[in-house]
């Protein structure tokens, strides 16, 4: 077994460590969600963790982790009496991206089902993390059916498996941590809110820390059970205060002034329900707990508030997760001020040391999106008057406020990565059939697999309980479900389209196009035309919110080589075609159709089109045409293209009810 690297021995991450050890202390705060770039330890300090957790008391056998003093009375390897148990480590259970449904919950052991006969329930994951620590490394990659798994659990504490004739309820309460890169995509919000804490993670830019990071790197790879050794005194230390505050944790009071101060901070980042409140309640009492105290301060309300807020803030679609310190530190100092006038002789500590945030300063390098709020810029060239067509560049616009689009799809079933968006035939979903097996069996359909074995059992000379099954019996069962598709936005910059008001609606339009990709976990990219040429303003990527920065940032102006972006966004999808041929692409583009420069240019876009129908890319053209005279040119190469044509009001979610169909009736 791999000596893991020693908690105390990571370098810098205060904010992380800090998280997970008030999980630790205080396994009701709800876990940690990790977020940062590559490379910032956040997979050490977790796997780390578990070594300093204390240990648990089990009832001997029970594979469901029973407490000896409180066994579960529903549990299946039940009924247990009540005992001192054995002493174990606490686990840490390792959730893989690609996990399959059986594995996360359970199933039925098929093995003992066709040879003894049985009806036997092989646990899952869920049932091996209870009362321990459910991990999942880049959470935000995993599966939608998993996800829902993990809601539930996480909501009940218990697992229900109701499958295969095998009905299995168990308890499942685990601290769930989770990490994640956010330039591989976000989180959905069901999962997200799940989440007690969050903490923001990034490579410090301290030269001296950075050598210390390799230093103890280094040294560890060397010798991985020396270098444990040497930090074994600090593990122990912080072990035993674990245990200290967990002891103190119920004599913590939680006044009424530090609940006025939560429930005053949460109502003003405008949090949604009242699960915000309930975790920074519980994350200031642990945070009390593990200084040794036993009141609540204004300091734990501000630290808990930066742990457990910023992911439930209100925001705009593509800001990432983030709190205004200074905003923070207002709120908390005038509650204070508020509560001093109405009860000057209350003698709670918590508003009378709350001012400014327990007397620390606000950080001036707050990474939340409150400092780089578009809101706070001026909008480009307000004043300016916009250039004629053909001029030079223009100063970008900001894009209007995005609105709910309805679903767009790829016609027929595909067989890409799992997603939200196209029908697919996929490892997991709904079964819909069952086939002989195409190599390693995966899936086996146990219904079609007895069907099949069964007409052969005297034949094979069946004696026992147990069914005669040979290779050719089995049958794999076949799926369908969701996939994610590859979403290529081709967008006219040209200065046809410069107008401020209609690049402003167009930039709407393909901001809530791109919030729809994101939500269906599609893949995205960018191209945009102008001038003379086309450029690849974002390859295909997984992160959504880069392309909306590309898009805010987008200039417009010159003449309009359709034809050119035509031919870049082909040439985009021959390579991706290359990289992953199983996923297919759905070409968005967004224009008014009126092709200028160089001869022709009208008739150059319908040739390059056409070339677009001859792959069979499913298309939608987004018509940004507008005033009383209008060529029809959008509605026309959507007709070149064998796609649809729609315009920015029938975008609309109310008002595009039969895009869908029209898309795939043109495609059949």
């Amino acid at each position: 077994m791999t000596t893991p690297f020693p908690f105390t021995a990571v370098v810098g991450q205060d904010d992380l460590r800090l998280a997970l050890l008030l999980n630790a202390v205080s396994p009701a705060v709800g876990g940690v969600l990790v977020r940062g770039e590559k490379g910032t330890a956040k997979s050490t300090a977790v796997r780390a963790l578990s070594a300093l957790l204390p240990e648990v008391a089990v009832v001997p056998g029970c594979r469901f982790s029973c407490d000896p003093e409180a066994p579960d009375p529903a549990c299946p390897d039940g009924p247990h009496e009540t005992g001192p148990g054995t002493q174990r480590p606490a686990r840490m259970v390792e959730l893989p991206v690609g996990a399959s449904e059986d594995r996360l919950v359970g199933a039925l052991d098929i093995e003992r089902a066709l040879a003894e006969g049985v009806k036997a329930f092989e646990p899952g994951l869920l049932a091996d993390a209870h009362r321990g620590i459910l991990y999942v490394d880049e959470v935000n990659l995993l599966h939608d059916h998993l996800v829902d798994l993990l809601l539930d659990a996480a909501a009940m504490g218990a697992s229900y498996v109701e499958r295969e004739g095998v009905s299995v309820r168990h308890a499942a309460r685990f601290l769930l941590v989770g990490t994640m890169n956010p330039e591989e995509g976000e989180l959905r919000p069901q999962l997200l809110d799940r989440f007690g804490l969050t903490v923001e993670v990034a490579a410090s830019r301290e030269p001296d820390q950075r050598v210390e990071v390799v230093r103890r790197r280094l040294a560890y790879d060397d010798d991985p059970a020396g270098f444990t050794e040497r930090w074994a005194d600090e593990e122990s230390s912080v072990r035993a205060r674990i245990i200290a505050a967990r002891a103190l944790l119920p004599s913590v009071r939680l006044g009424d002034g530090a609940l006025r101060q939560i429930a005053a901070t949460c109502a003003a980042f405008e949090v949604d329900g009242m699960r915000a409140d309930i975790v920074m309640a519980r994350t200031a009492t642990a945070l009390a707990a593990w200084a040794g105290r036993t009141d609540v301060l204004a300091e734990d309300v501000r630290q808990a508030a930066l742990l457990a807020l910023p992911h439930r803030r209100r925001r705009n679609p593509f800001d990432a997760p983030g709190l205004d310190e200074n905003k923070l530190d207002d709120t908390l100092e005038e509650f204070a001020e508020q509560e001093q006038e109405q009860s000057p002789e209350d003698d709670d500590p918590g508003p009378d040391d709350s001012g400014g945030g327990g007397g620390q300063p606000p950080a001036s390098d707050s990474d939340g999106p409150q400092g780089g709020d578009t809101g706070a810029q001026p909008e480009a060239g307000e004043g300016g008057q916009p250039q004629p067509s053909g001029s030079g560049e223009q100063q970008p616009v900001r894009a209007s406020e995005p609105f709910r689009t309805k679903a767009l799809s790829v016609p027929g079933i595909g067989e890409g990565a799992a997603g939200r968006r196209s029908r697919a035939r996929t490892e997991h979903g709904r079964t819909t059939g069952a086939r002989r097996p195409r190599g390693a069996l995966t899936k086996l359909h146990l219904a079609a697999t007895v069907q099949a074995a069964a007409p052969h059992q005297l034949a094979r000379g069946r004696a026992g309980r147990g069914l005669v099954v040979r290779r050719d019996d089995l049958r794999q069962a076949t799926r369908e479900g969701r996939e994610g598709n590859l979403v290529l936005f081709v967008v006219d910059a040209s200065g046809s389209m410069a107008a401020r008001r209609r690049m402003s609606a167009v930039k709407g339009a393909v901001l809530s196009l791109l919030l729809d990709a994101y939500q269906r976990r599609d893949k995205v990219g960018l191209v945009t035309f102008r001038g003379s040429s086309a450029d690849v303003a974002l390859p295909p990527t997984s992160s959504v919110d880069a392309a909306a920065v590309r898009l805010e940032s987008l200039p417009t102006g010159g003449r309009t080589p359709l034809a050119a972006g035509l031919l870049k966004a082909r040439d985009v999808l021959r390579v991706e075609r290359l990289r992953d041929p199983a996923r297919r692409a759905l070409v968005v583009v967004v224009t008014d159709g009126r092709a200028t420069g160089g001869p022709e240019p009208v008739a150059l876009a319908g040739r390059a089109a056409r070339l677009f129908a001859a792959d069979g890319v499913a298309s939608v053209v987004v018509d940004c045409e507008s005033g009383p005279v209008r060529l029809g040119l959008a509605r026309q190469l959507a007709g070149e293209l064998e796609g649809t044509a729609v315009t920015l009001d029938e975008l609309r979610a109310d008002s595009i009810a039969g895009l869908v169909k029209d898309v795939q009736r043109r495609a059949a």
